[in-house]
């Protein structure tokens, strides 16, 4: 605990879905200056704005979430802004933040960075075995490039940077805008909305064979803060739960846990993303003692309360949260 007592960190993404979970456990382990980095105070694709965020807030430790995120159909549509502004940002924070003197940062990659037919369970060792899915490659790629960075600046300049890789995220207060959202928000938005209003279908991308691996975002934020504390080494590390699951499994817990009953049209003509995501989770436990707690079930039972919970609230259906 006293590992955080006396730092200055800064989250980029700090108010958004794993931003403000971590920026809660940051609290919860007394770290009494926190700043929770978003685009209303600094633009991080624009240098002179990190570069005032530097001056500004003075970090000791930066742990950088911000991205430009969706799902298959986001992907698709903007692969140029995708690739770019997550690119620019991850190259200019981390340039900045060795510049400045930051004594450690943190770099969150994602999933998307492995090749397409990457051996299940995914390992670390085999990130640079092939290309990446072709629907999420420039995001992927454009993550990995601070691996690059990172591993780079090390080796030259002494600089204390890691890069965790983490598979999708879960739990309340995700993004359930169905236009950015991933498959978890965008399938529980499908179910609750179509109950609700009476729908006698929903359509769903893909042929639902596909199989997936989710982190709870508590547990995400968790990890991340473990290794921030305990881990000083270039090997990337994967950040997961360790199990896999199909669309077509997951789309029938949704139904169940939300109680819809109408049909469901699979719609083939829209791609399937990457065949199969599952990583290999050891490193984790070895080098910070990481493992996730919270069973499937019990995290989309909460995820899905959540919605419930919102949309009851009368906040508007496609608001990105």
């Amino acid at each position: 605990m006293t590992f955080w007592t006396d730092k200055r960190v800064a989250v980029t993404g700090g108010k958004g879905f794993l931003g403000s979970v971590i920026v809660n456990k940051l609290e919860e382990r007394n770290c009494k200056y926190i700043s929770a980095i978003d685009h209303n105070n600094y633009e991080l694709t624009n240098l002179q704005d990190i570069q005032r965020m530097y001056v500004e807030e003075k970090p000791d430790i930066v742990i950088h979430l911000a991205a430009v995120v969706g799902g298959i159909g986001a992907n698709k549509l903007n692969p140029a802004t995708f690739f770019y502004q997550n690119a620019i940002m991850g190259i200019q924070m981390l340039h900045e933040a060795y510049i400045t003197g930051v004594e450690k940062f943190v770099a969150l990659g994602t999933i998307c960075a492995y090749p397409k037919l990457t051996p299940v369970p995914f390992k670390e060792q085999d990130l640079w075995n092939g290309y990446p899915e072709e629907t999420n490659a420039p995001y992927g790629l454009a993550k990995k490039m601070m691996l690059v960075q990172s591993q780079a600046y090390r080796e030259q300049y002494g600089f204390n940077s890691i890069f965790l890789l983490p598979v999708n995220l879960y739990g309340p207060g995700d993004n359930f805008n169905p236009e950015s959202s991933h498959v978890i928000p965008a399938l529980i938005k499908k179910c609750v909305d179509a109950k609700n209003e009476g729908k006698d279908k929903i359509v769903i991308w893909g042929t639902g064979k596909p199989t997936r691996e989710f982190l709870y975002v508590e547990d995400a934020a968790e990890s991340i803060l473990l290794a921030t504390e305990k881990y000083n080494k270039s090997e990337p590390v994967n950040l997961g739960a360790g199990f896999e699951i199909s669309i077509k499994e997951l789309l029938d817990l949704i139904v169940k846990l939300t109680g819809y009953v109408g049909k469901i049209v699979w719609d083939n003509s829209k791609p399937d993303g990457q065949p199969r995501r599952m990583l290999d989770i050891s490193r984790a436990n070895k080098e910070f003692g990481f493992d996730a707690r919270t069973g499937f079930d019990k995290g989309l039972r909460e995820t899905v309360k959540w919605y419930q919970s919102y949309q009851m609230a009368g906040f508007p259906k496609n608001n990105s949260f």
